[in-house]
């Protein structure tokens, strides 16, 4: 960890460790620019993927809903309100450095982080961006870097 641990956060981190990419998703916030590696984006996806489980079991363990069996009425439990409240404040913490490290993972790539809008187009817009995500670094996508 001497090496990587003091290396300038402009480049993309290739090779970047789990803990790396997590620590550079949230000390890049809000950087559009430059590039993130495939290790860098995919391993921050896994990171808030296991957030998403965890929040998920939490809301299980106590009682997403309750249903009332006198009076056959569905009340939502404690686990729901939980999720909701810690899943959309970590979704409102997340939004802004999450569209910025698909961005620069669209740059790594050589394309304009403008395609990630992509997405929007409906039943396939999704797979075309996990697609262009999952390709491989081109460096002609160098042009994206910011100077030291």
């Amino acid at each position: 960890m001497s090496n990587t641990a003091s290396a300038p956060l402009y480049p993309p981190l290739y090779g970047a460790s789990f803990g790396q990419a997590i620590a550079r998703f949230f000390k890049k916030y809000a950087t559009f620019s430059g590039r993130a590696s495939r290790s860098e984006y995919w391993w921050w996806f896994l990171f808030n993927f296991i957030v998403g489980i965890v929040l998920y079991v939490i809301a299980l363990i106590l009682g997403f809903v309750q249903v009332d069996a006198a009076t056959n009425t569905v009340t939502f439990g404690p686990g729901y309100w939980f999720v909701s409240i810690v899943g959309g404040l970590w979704g409102l913490a997340i939004l802004v450095p999450h569209l910025a490290v698909i961005w620069r993972r669209l740059h790594d790539t050589n394309k304009s982080g403008g395609f990630f809008f992509l997405a929007f187009i409906p039943f396939v817009g999704g797979i075309i961006l996990i697609v262009l995500l999952a390709l491989d670094t081109n460096p002609a996508g160098a042009r994206f870097d910011q100077a030291a």
